[in-house]
């Protein structure tokens, strides 16, 4: 079969989302670089081996040579979609994939390993891959064991959390609910117990009394990693009281400095919720609202992307506060400020921010953070997105993405002035 057959085969499915194209902010500087242009790309990754389906992802990163990492989560999957595990098998599909997938530029997986679930990862130029589950845990990819760990408090705030430490039992053909945020959770959980929450708050004010702002290691769970090797340091984003940006040594994987938001020190952190509440339009918090992430570019400023307040803090990699951005300030339920990439020119000028509540990706003007453009939308076809949560940008400018709600995907957008994106134009011209 030609390659024109078998594209046109698969872009079928993607007609809704053939020729993806930033829309233009009228608002936008001048001088504010070109809104770029993507194309759906959808060759890649190719199809999962060993009948695999993969769950919501919550990591995603590029290694040096251009090949892509994605951590999700198998235990996502619903019995309906493990009917190939049991014995015999009752349907042709599916089993449960390895957390970790790792897929070359072409598309296909080239190596994994079944760590227990995260959020965040990175992967250093030795091919160690660094995931956050109840800390940062660094693991040799070719045997998938732990061969170094980020401290961490021994217990978790209010009994809550916690987990990573070891794979959950799984037993062949039965899942879970599914993924989260997609439908109502499970019949049973009626009317809070006030005995219970008060019970539980009071663990809470205990845990923070005993583990202040200051503490030097993670006291929640990991929102981010992020490894900056010519400096030999790791900046991690621990989900604690609304999120702190720690920085770690990458050898000895000791703490060295972190800060809250406007770059406060760290026992200047509020252990007071209302601190950190953010309604929609309303005034900045204090503190981070929550789901933290971070990056940081070239040029050492670092980019913490506070999500459930919309915005997006710019710092030195001391913690000295620059500026913030704020992104569609209108937006509740989870927020926009997802994760943070960058162009990849050298300068860096442009920040890709992916949003979560609103399904689609941000272009923003790295020198002062106006939105100059955005791309995508809510839906299920190739190119649009149910939940995108990661987003990594590779060296000729490639964007991957990651869903966690019902899209449990990866997948890939090309420049349109790219050899590939011509090539695709092309196609979708023949159809």
């Amino acid at each position: 079969m030609s390659i024109i057959r078998r594209l046109g085969l698969a872009l079928g499915a993607a007609a809704a989302a053939a020729a993806i194209v930033a829309t233009t902010n009228e608002n936008a500087l001048a001088q504010a670089p070109a809104v770029p242009r993507y194309l759906f790309d959808p060759t890649w990754p190719k199809t999962l081996p060993n009948k695999w389906k993969m769950g919501g992802v919550t990591g995603l990163a590029v290694d040096k040579d251009d090949n892509v990492w994605v951590l999700n989560r198998p235990n996502d999957l619903r019995d309906l979609e493990l009917q190939a595990e049991l014995t015999p098998p009752i349907a042709d599909c599916c089993t449960r994939p390895p957390s970790m997938i790792h897929f070359d530029k072409a598309g296909n997986v080239i190596g994994s390993f079944d760590a227990p679930q995260g959020h965040g990862m990175d992967v250093d130029s030795q091919g160690f891959v660094y995931i956050g589950q109840d800390t940062v845990r660094k693991y040799d990819p070719k045997t998938g064991t732990v061969v170094g760990e980020v401290a961490r408090a021994p217990e978790t705030e209010g009994g809550r959390g916690g987990g990573g430490r070891g794979q959950a039992a799984r037993a062949p053909g039965r899942g879970g609910p599914g993924p989260t945020g997609t439908f109502p959770q499970p019949a049973g959980r009626g009317a809070p117990d006030p005995a219970a929450q008060e019970k539980q708050l009071a663990a809470i004010a205990a845990f923070r009394a005993k583990y202040p702002p200051s503490t030097p290691m993670i006291a929640g769970q990991i929102e981010e990693i992020r490894i900056v090797e010519p400096d030999g340091e790791m900046y991690v984003a621990d989900s604690y009281l609304g999120g702190r940006v720690m920085v770690f040594d990458l050898k000895t994987l000791a703490f060295k400095r972190g800060w809250g938001a406007y770059g406060k020190p760290l026992a200047q952190i509020s252990t007071n919720d209302a601190d950190h509440d953010y309604t929609p339009n309303g005034p900045m918090p204090k503190d981070f609202a929550g789901h933290l992430t971070l990056n940081v570019s070239n040029d050492g400023l670092v980019y913490a992307a506070d999500r459930n307040a919309n915005r997006i803090h710019v710092t030195d990699k001391n913690g000295k506060f620059l500026k913030e951005f704020v992104v569609a300030p209108q937006t509740g339920a989870g927020g926009s400020t997802g994760g943070v990439a960058f162009s990849p020119d050298r300068e860096q000028r442009l920040l890709f921010i992916s949003d979560l509540t609103n399904d689609k990706i941000w272009f923003l003007n790295r020198a002062d953070g106006k939105v100059i453009g955005d791309m995508g939308s809510r839906g299920e076809n190739g190119g649009q997105w149910f939940g995108l949560h990661m987003i990594a940008v590779d060296s000729q400018g490639n964007i991957y993405t990651g869903e966690v709600f019902n899209g449990e995907r990866a997948q890939r957008f090309v420049p349109a002035a790219s050899t590939r994106g011509k090539l695709l134009t092309q196609l979708f011209a023949l159809r």
